[in-house]
């Protein structure tokens, strides 16, 4: 089956290489070629790609948001980036406004060929690299009340695994062998960085930790005033 091909791209020399590689390999036919996103907008939608290879720093509008536009006139055109950018928020803007895959424009002939082929089979092509991108960008945007309740002290996570099993102050000050005076010193710390004020809001964030050992049931307890 032939693949159909369109490029956006505002580099002549590099349309050139795209162009030549399309034409000299079987199972690709190039539709048409694209100096901006404007020039993209207003015709595009007519010539019915399978694929469409955007640049994402035109020197109008963007590939991103050409890509935003087009996406939703265009649902079974898949859209891959080529580009130079490598960073987390440039991956992550291109592939929520709707692109199915991200490469580089180092990536080898045979390797964009194939992520061409990919892409319409319903992949999302990427290199190890930018997959890896993808990962820590993620990471990086998890909640804020994950990272802070990450950023616990040890004794903390289990006072807070305490509160979340029901505990009483009394009661966790006996499991733990400390003083009421510890425990409220500990809970407000936590409150304080978790930027709650309530036990509620606090457990409301409880998650078990991965890796940490379970928490003793209440059963478990020293009963008050032993």
């Amino acid at each position: 089956m032939t693949i159909s091909v369109s490029i956006i791209e505002d580099n002549g020399d590099l349309r050139a290489i795209f162009r030549d590689w399309l034409s000299s390999s079987e199972g690709f036919r190039l539709l048409s070629e694209y100096s901006s996103a404007e020039g993209a907008l207003a015709r595009l939608e007519m010539d019915r790609p399978d694929v469409v290879l955007v640049d994402i720093n035109l020197s109008g509008q963007s590939g991103i948001e050409c890509v935003r536009q087009l996406k939703p006139r265009m649902p079974d055109t898949q859209f891959l980036m080529v580009t130079v950018f490598e960073d987390g928020d440039h991956i992550f803007d291109a592939l929520t406004a709707g692109a199915s895959g991200y490469l580089l424009k180092r990536t080898p002939r045979e390797e964009l060929l194939a992520s061409i082929r990919q892409v319409k089979e319903g992949g999302s092509p990427m290199t190890s690299y930018i997959a890896r991108k993808v990962v820590q960008w993620f990471q990086k945007q998890a909640s804020p009340q994950q990272r802070e309740t990450e950023e616990l002290s040890p004794r903390e996570r289990e006072i807070l695994r305490l509160l979340a099993r029901g505990y009483a102050y009394k009661e966790m000050a006996d499991a733990l062998s400390v003083s009421m005076g510890t425990i409220n010193t500990h809970i407000r710390r936590i409150y304080q960085k978790l930027h709650v004020r309530s036990r509620g809001e606090a457990v409301a964030l409880f998650a078990p930790f991965p890796g940490d050992p379970q928490a003793p049931s209440r059963s478990d307890a020293a009963s008050p005033g032993s």
